[in-house]
């Protein structure tokens, strides 16, 4: 059941950015992307009632954001729209950093979409000349390996389903210990 209500929670913030996304440009579609993902990352931690998750969100997301503003000022390279502050892609690390989270804590299911709009939100930055190949690259390998330090596949101690079929009804525990 709690699977279905994370689905029903990101397919509602797709719905209610649909407008906006299919009407905007690429640029516009990332930036829009790039708050959906940690959005829908936090959401999930909620859905599936997993308050480590939520820890290990808060931490990965905002070491990500720090190294990267940190980055960004000490570095101060100029994108190719002639803005300060290109390197890393800030826009491609917290998309990526959003991903990685999904895909490690909940699987693939859910991690190979998250992965398809982070890598569209990365193309994005570049197509709207607003950052070189490298500065995404750079922000997407951030936001993975800040992740990667703070966060671990999410598994449910206990599990209790309903049984049902060939006669069988009643209810199945199944623990992890």
């Amino acid at each position: 059941m709690r699977k279905f209500q994370v689905l029903f929670f990101a397919l509602a913030l797709m719905v209610a950015f649909l407008p906006h996304v299919c009407a905007a440009d690429s640029e516009d579609t990332g930036d829009v992307l790039r708050a959906v993902l940690p959005a829908a990352a936090l959401g999930m931690t909620f859905g599936l009632d997993d308050q480590e998750g939520r820890i290990q969100f808060y931490k990965s997301f905002l070491s990500t954001v720090a190294v990267t503003y940190g980055l960004k000022v000490g570095i101060d390279k100029e994108g190719p729209d002639g803005q300060d502050e290109s390197f890393p892609s800030g826009h491609a690390s917290m998309a990526f950093s959003s991903a990685f989270f999904i895909g490690k804590r909940y699987g693939w299911n859910y991690g190979l979409p998250a992965y398809a709009a982070a890598t569209y939100v990365g193309w994005s930055r570049i197509d709207s000349d607003n950052h070189d190949p490298e500065d995404v690259v750079a922000g997407a390998l951030l936001g993975v390996v800040c992740t990667y330090v703070f966060s671990t596949p999410f598994e449910e101690n206990v599990r209790v389903e309903p049984v049902a079929g060939n006669g069988i009804w009643g209810v199945a525990v199944r623990g992890l210990w």
